[in-house]
């Protein structure tokens, strides 16, 4: 951080992240030289044979080539080691070394190219052995390194780093302008023109990445618009952000640090009467614990792990595979192709399985725990339309709609599309908002409900087991979670008494109004530290915030930073930073108070005329079951009254 300049353009690099590649490079060259120089040593050479004269003058040159080599990268190794993520100014040098490193590879690659000649005229030929299998073997390896070398350039280019370069040179002289003369320029067309060129380019840079990264999908028109959408949403929160990837690497080591010390100093001063963190969350004398030895309590617990295998059947065949990998044997019986080959043997409709409906026979298999009837299933998948199944649970007296979670591509640009949307409700309510994606998946299965009558048909299915006074319950895994609160929501109107089991949904959901009325009919159930129920829009600004709080605190090189989580599985030595907040609740209070007014402004670290995109806090939906893992001390007694 910043991002590397070079060739007048910015590259997805810093200047501080050369230390692994120039190290790598400096270890096989330096292999190659020794090799090469003993080859020369001990080998002889009868230079008035032309092919082993020219093998003898080839080696001497690669010779010279991989010194040059070395020395080169030694000195990029020890540039991009100096200084601090943030102090670019001791690396500035790095750029010379960097346009030498050019040349030499220019010059590489043209003695490699040689060398191939050299080996499709002479390697038969010539009648020395073992120089020919050195050669040859020196040859491919300098030729995959070329093309590792490549690769890496062409990871790490920035499509929009021309324009990033002349926006900043740009923005330096108005400064430098205002300086001068002590004006203010407000709102220069010219600037934002530039501005907007550079957003441009880098919306669509993740517009190409998108397509690339999704390309099995098609070109639709929904497509197109999900890719744009998702685009402009990846480079607004990226907005101007100088920083590379391992920058985001380095703030999290730092960020989780920063974090144990700061959780250890709040059960060492129980401040707000927190005794320890459990699954991340603090544990106060005002966390409600659900009392399993309470019948009521207890019989809502079984109805949520009932509910959970409605969910867990929705994923169909590969699903049940993973959970039963020893029982897999058990679908063959329920297989089309293995059954009545004219189709299922009871009047399910079944909606765009395989041929073998492998998914409606696991869906059977995952249901068998209870006199349960399936409906309706349908598999049908596209950005915002989401599968699902409706069944009858004769047990709880429930007709039950279950909506699948995340599990293939479409389903991947449905939850990416985390914006918030106003929820389709009469009357309106504006400040009712839900993540974009799974509002218009829970619209989907909606109409799609009406359109095909679906609950009227499983409330009048058997009239002699009166499923027309059953109630109504969706439930959902991960995306399924979403949708399902959402359309829980949706058809509360209509049916008053329906509930909702939501497992490990999105933490970027629902805005609050909408949480505190969908309090009293949907339960939201979260597994430990589950990273789902915790992330959305605000959540990743809040860490976008503090990564470049903890980036800005950090005073060692990145790559020492980087290492002490990666030697001897985080052995190696603290961060400077880490260690001077250590046992310093004032240091910790500081810290605590920066990361609030970062969090809490959405201006540019850099540059106070940046805004950052800032967008509104979405959260879970409904009440909360979080299912926590405790490890107790030695010392702890197992029902410690002190906390429990």
């Amino acid at each position: 951080m910043p991002g590397l300049v070079v060739f007048r353009r910015r590259w997805s690099v810093g200047s501080d992240d050369l230390v692994v590649p120039g190290a790598f490079l400096l270890t096989i060259h330096f292999i190659c030289f020794v090799i090469v120089s003993v080859s020369l040593v001990i080998f002889e050479y009868n230079t008035r044979i032309l092919s082993v004269k020219l093998l003898f003058y080839h080696l001497i040159g690669y010779l010279l080539i991989l010194f040059f080599s070395i020395c080169v990268e030694i000195g990029i190794c020890v540039i991009s080691m100096r200084g601090s993520i943030l102090d670019a100014e001791a690396r500035t040098s790095i750029n010379i070394w960097i346009y030498l490193k050019s040349l030499v590879i220019l010059f590489d690659i043209a003695w490699l190219a040689v060398g191939s000649v050299w080996l499709g005229h002479y390697y038969t030929t010539a009648p020395i052995d073992d120089p020919k299998k050195v050669y040859i073997a020196i040859i491919i390896c300098n030729w995959a390194l070329v093309v590792i070398t490549l690769i890496t350039i062409w990871c790490t280019f920035d499509a929009a780093g021309r324009s990033w370069v002349k926006m900043k040179k740009y923005q330096r002289s108005m400064r430098e302008t205002e300086s001068r003369f002590n004006y203010k320029r407000s709102n220069s067309m010219n600037r934002n023109w530039r501005q907007r060129k550079v957003m441009r380019a880098y919306q669509d840079s993740w517009d190409h990445r998108c397509r690339l990264l999704f390309c099995c999908m098609g070109s639709s028109e929904r497509n197109r618009n999900s890719f744009t959408d998702i685009a402009r949403l990846l480079s607004d929160f990226f907005r101007e952000l100088d920083v590379v990837p391992s920058d985001v690497v380095a703030g999290l080591v730092l960020l989780r640090k920063f974090q144990r010390l700061e959780r250890e100093a709040i059960v060492r001063q129980r401040k707000n009467g927190t005794y320890e963190f459990l699954s991340g969350v603090p544990i106060t004398e005002r966390t409600q614990f659900l009392a399993l030895n309470d019948a009521k309590n207890y019989d809502f617990f079984q109805t949520v792990i009932h509910y959970m295998y409605f969910a867990q059947g929705a994923y169909g065949w590969p699903m049940y595979v993973i959970i039963n990998r020893s029982k897999m044997w058990h679908l063959v019986p329920e297989l089309k192709c293995f059954g009545c080959c004219c189709g299922t043997s009871d009047d399910t409709e079944v909606i765009q399985d395989n041929c073998c409906l492998c998914n409606y026979a696991a869906l059977k298999k995952t249901l068998q725990l209870g006199d349960i009837d399936i409906v309706y299933a349908t598999y049908h998948v596209d950005v915002g339309e989401t599968p699902f199944f409706v069944a009858i649970d004769y047990t709880h007296r429930a007709v039950v709609i279950s909506i699948r979670g995340t599990l293939s591509m479409k389903d991947i640009l449905t939850d990416l599309n985390a914006e918030g949307e106003v929820l389709p409700l009469q009357p309106p309510r504006d400040d009712w908002l839900g993540h974009k994606g799974m509002v218009q998946a829970a619209i989907y299965i909606r109409n799609k409900l009406q359109e095909e009558n679906l609950i009227e048909r499983a409330l009048q299915r058997n009239p002699d087991r009166q499923t027309h006074t059953f109630d109504l319950v969706l439930v959902g895994h991960s995306l399924g979670a979403g949708t399902a609160a959402i359309l829980a929501i949706l058809l509360k109107p209509e049916h008053p008494t329906l509930q909702c089991f939501s497992y490990s949904p999105p933490g970027g959901l629902l805005s609050m109004p909408a949480v505190e009325y969908s309090k009293s009919f949907i339960t939201s159930v979260v597994l430990g530290k589950d990273v789902v129920p915790r992330i959305g829009l605000n959540q990743m600004e809040a860490l976008r915030a503090d990564l470049i709080n903890a980036i800005q605190r950090s005073v060692d090189p990145k790559w020492k930073t980087i290492s002490c989580s990666v030697i001897c599985c985080g052995c190696g030595p603290e961060p400077t930073s880490v260690v001077n907040m250590s046992g310093q609740d004032t240091h910790i209070n500081q810290y605590q108070e920066e990361r609030g007014t970062a969090r809490s402004t959405s201006a540019h670290p850099t540059d106070s005329s940046i805004a950052l995109t800032l967008h509104q806090p979405l959260y879970p939906p409904g009440r909360i079951i979080h299912i926590v893992r405790h490890h107790p001390k030695p010392d702890e007694q197992k029902y410690d009254s002190g906390w429990r």
